[in-house]
């Protein structure tokens, strides 16, 4: 009946029954259809009763005996068309969800319609998929699979569109009115489709009004199937990423990972936030267009206020964990989230720095908490550590234990940095703001700068002096501050004060000394006046008292009265 060209133990079990029933009519084959790689020995006539495109075949020929016929082109390729070969002997075979798409696609390939024939493989395959395959969800999506290889002929025949039609409407109506468990099954089934054809569904969806939740479930679930690597390993300790990012398997891997966001629906809110970081860790990882990433970063920062420390660092890391991504989409992130709280502000009234919601206030303790777990990466650098650090407001920290923790913990990871590098990390935070524990630790702490340890101690001897036990009953802040740095300039003004008297007290010391030592070298003669004779001098004709209680007011001080110091004499009683 068949013979493969490589090998007889190709033929099923099947055509070996039919070719039994062909031979037992003993009369000899006279063509030898090829499809693909087999050969099949069959009757003409037999092919023709049923077959338009074989008559015409024969019929056209300009050979006296057609013997071969060359039918490689057949949808379905040899499966198939042995199954053609048997409906035109009446030989029964089997009509199924897998095979129906491409059985009437051979059917109108050969031509073998009810206009040519009553009740032919046409008209049998289009009442089984209407009766059977059509009639379920299960069915119709199986079918639309099996159309993947039958393009474009399944998409002329309007087989793709029906059988979206069907699998849209079965999957809105599931999800309103879950039938089975779980309730997510169809989600499942969708997920076998390729990206084209389940994006049609998707839209499909949509346009029924699917809402938001369901189309984020259809999505999840085909993203975790085919992406099944790259999503589902958050942990960091897993795979190696071998492959090279322009292989094969990437490029298909990134071309899919497009598909995916581009139908995420309009509702920002409809995906959990941490698919989306899944999301952007992998167009990140992919190196995916650019429109890619910033509609995953958008749809991440709309939602900020709902991300865990775990979330960011699925961003930050790389899939094995040994090093640091770009950072810079977590800033765009925590960026693109402080400017719509800033918009929300201005609308309802208010002022940004003064007043910070409660979201805004969760995400600068969450973005806190993420700088504590990546500060201990060597190559993070002192400006991307202060440019996540910054992003937050000053007024959504009500208290900086988690900044001065993470600014800790940095000091800590990279112990090779001077002073000033080390006054940069700390410029981010604000020492008033710690609590009476973070400034007993921070007085105590010798990693930080001085002057941070200086503020610590200060701020409590300014409590201590205001009589404020009670972080309650403490001064507010910019007052606190004003006072600490108006002391501390006068702090400064007295050290610049002492260090000038010490200067002077060296230079009046060291002006005595060299006094001594020219009064003792010199010849007895006049004496050079110097600046403390002078003054010396000036002051005793200022003292009344400088000869006793005598009356020397007539005394002219140019008549050369000697004013030294008269000899001691000693008194006895004799």
């Amino acid at each position: 009946m068949a013979t493969p060209l490589r090998s007889n133990s190709r033929l099923s079990t099947a055509m070996e029954r039919t070719g039994q029933w062909v031979f037992s009519q003993e009369i000899p084959t006279d063509v030898i259809v090829e499809v693909g790689e087999a050969n099949f020995n069959l009757h003409k006539f037999m092919l023709v009763a049923k077959s338009n495109y074989i008559r015409k075949l024969i019929m056209e020929t300009n050979e006296a005996d057609l013997t071969r016929l060359n039918l490689s082109e057949i949808p379905g390729g040899p499966e198939i068309f042995e199954k053609a070969a048997k409906f035109c002997y009446g030989v029964n075979f089997e009509i199924t969800v897998h095979n129906v798409a491409a059985l009437r696609c051979a059917a109108e390939y050969l031509q073998m319609t009810d206009k040519y024939c009553d009740n032919n493989l046409a008209g049998r395959t289009e009442d089984f998929l209407s009766q059977v395959a059509l009639s379920s969800l299960s069915g119709a999506v199986v079918v639309l699979k099996s159309c993947e290889d039958l393009l474009p002929m399944a998409e002329e025949l309007k087989i793709v569109q029906r059988c979206i039609d069907v699998a849209s409407a079965r999957a809105c109506n599931e999800a309103s009115f879950p039938c089975r468990t779980p309730p997510n099954w169809w989600t499942e089934e969708l997920s076998i489709l390729d990206v084209e054809l389940f994006g049609r569904i998707i839209g499909a969806m949509k346009q029924r009004g699917a809402k938001p939740l369901t189309i984020a479930a259809a999505l999840i679930t085909y993203a975790e199937r085919w992406l099944r690597d790259l999503v589902r390993d958050h942990s960091g300790n897993g795979i190696k990423c071998s492959e090279p990012i322009d292989s094969d398997l990437r490029i298909q891997q990134r071309e899919l990972l497009e598909s995916i966001v581009q139908l995420l629906p309009a509702e920002k809110a409809a995906f959990p936030i941490h698919f989306l970081c899944c999301l952007l860790r992998c167009a990140i990882f992919l190196k995916a267009s650019s429109a890619c990433r910033n509609e995953a970063e958008k749809r991440i920062s709309l939602i900020l206020e709902h991300v865990t420390v775990d979330d960011l660092l699925v961003l930050s890391f790389t899939y094995d964990g040994e090093r640091l991504f770009d950072l810079d989409s977590v800033r765009r992130i925590i960026s693109g989230f402080v400017e719509k709280e800033k918009s929300m502000a201005v609308f309802n009234g208010g002022h940004f720095r003064e007043v910070s919601s409660s979201a805004m206030q969760r995400v600068a303790k969450t973005v806190d908490a993420y700088l504590a777990e990546i500060a201990t990466a060597v190559e993070l650098s002192i400006s991307k550590f202060n440019g996540i650090a910054n992003l937050v407001p000053k007024g959504a920290r009500k208290v900086e234990d988690d900044l001065y923790r993470a600014i800790d913990v940095y000091l800590k990871s990279h112990p090779n940095l001077d002073e000033i590098e080390r006054e940069k990390v700390c410029s981010s935070m604000d020492p008033l703001k710690l609590s009476y524990e973070a400034r007993v630790h921070a007085s105590q702490n010798k990693r930080l700068p001085v002057q941070i340890v200086l503020h610590a101690l200060y701020y409590d001897q300014l409590k201590l002096r205001s009589g404020g036990a009670d972080d309650r009953n403490q001064p507010d802040a910019m007052t606190t501050r004003n006072q600490l740095q108006a002391d501390v300039s006068l702090v400064k003004e007295n050290e610049a004060l002492r260090t000038e008297l010490l200067k002077m007290k060296m230079y009046i010391s060291d002006m005595q000394k060299n006094n001594q030592t020219g009064t003792s070298s010199k010849s007895v003669g006049t004496r050079k006046p110097t600046f403390f004779s002078s003054m010396s001098k000036t002051l005793g004709k200022l003292n009344p008292f400088r000869h006793g209680s005598k009356d020397t007011s007539h005394i002219d001080d140019n008549l050369g009265v000697d004013v030294t110091k008269p000899r001691r004499r000693r008194f006895s009683i004799s």
